[in-house]
């Protein structure tokens, strides 16, 4: 599976992509999330700055940066946006590099540090990235974030380690897809890398758990399985990766998770008798098992990698 289709609606809001012709009359600078992306035509940085010259800048909340081509056709977002920050006082959501295939593979999208970026704008909400190449991030304290959600076809190892060093006492939502060793660039995650995370004591207000997407999914499943954060969770999702039957025996085999509202699997390779073990377990519990795969022999795979 690849990502092949751009957001429709972020942070609560419908996607509105800003033509840089003017193409159009434009909503409520507050009422919509302004999509920024390379027409083929104008830049990304200057679409950019004609949205802030088009609409009331100080009124918009959420914004969603598409492709700006390929590296070293134009500057990287997250620079332009560290310099006109003063311009989007009121930016609370931010997803960054809303890129879908037939514009970039996910694992080749070139990303820089976004550290710089999120010291911007202290105040977001939301923040959201896809890609993982060349991504890098610093350990960063904020009261505003509550959301975080990393998509990668290859998570770096270095990014795990600096989100659960983070101090962010409000974080609620926090996803991972971590993607296939082949694509993390030589950076590898290991399920060690989420101890910090897994003991509890990281993030006191966290609701929602997700590490997707893995190669490792069954000895993820295992950590859960003990792991005193799932205590607080309300939805723990292990979604997007090659879980088996031995994964899914951690699960049942740890702590209760009966207390759970939602706990997403789907894209697993369960059999049919395990399946019916998990909701049997958990049966007031949204549980999402769609998208079982067919195993062939020893090969196994996650749903999103290149």
């Amino acid at each position: 599976m690849t990502v092949d289709q751009h957001l429709t609606e972020f942070a609560g809001l419908p996607v509105r992509q800003f033509e840089a012709s003017g193409a159009g009359g434009l909503p409520d600078a507050a009422s919509v999330a302004w999509r920024v992306a390379f027409d083929g035509t104008t830049r990304w940085h200057d679409a950019l700055l004609a949205l802030l010259d088009s609409v009331d800048a100080e009124r918009i909340t959420a914004l969603v940066v598409g492709w700006w081509g390929h590296d070293g056709e134009d500057r990287y977002p997250a620079d332009v946006l560290v310099e006109v920050a003063d311009r989007l006082p009121g930016l609370r959501a931010l997803f960054f590099a809303d890129v879908v295939v037939e514009e970039n593979e996910i694992s080749w999208i070139q990303h820089s540090d976004i550290t710089p970026l999120l010291a911007a704008f202290p105040q977001l909400e939301r923040f959201e990235v896809r890609g993982g190449d060349g991504l890098t991030l610093e350990p960063l304290a904020s009261t505003s974030l509550r959301a975080l959600r990393f998509e990668s076809g290859g998570l770096p190892g270095e990014i795990v380690q600096a989100v659960v060093a983070s101090d962010l006492p409000n974080l609620a939502h926090l996803d991972f897809w971590f993607g296939e060793e082949n694509y993390n660039y030589g950076r590898e995650f290991r399920v060690e890398d989420l101890a910090p995370l897994l003991s509890g004591e990281r993030f006191p207000a966290l609701r929602h758990l997700g590490l997707e997407d893995s190669e490792l999914q069954d000895e993820i499943a295992a950590a859960v399985a003990g792991a005193p954060v799932v205590a607080q969770l309300e939805s723990l999702s292990l979604a997007m990766g090659t879980l088996t039957d031995e994964g899914a025996e951690a699960l049942l085999s740890g702590q209760p998770l009966t207390h759970l509202k939602r706990l997403d699997l789907h894209h697993h390779f369960l059999t049919d008798e395990m399946m019916r073990r998990v909701r049997d377990a958990l049966p007031g519990t949204e549980v999402d098992l769609d998208e079982q795969q067919e195993r062939d022999e020893d090969w196994l795979f996650v749903a999103v990698s290149e």
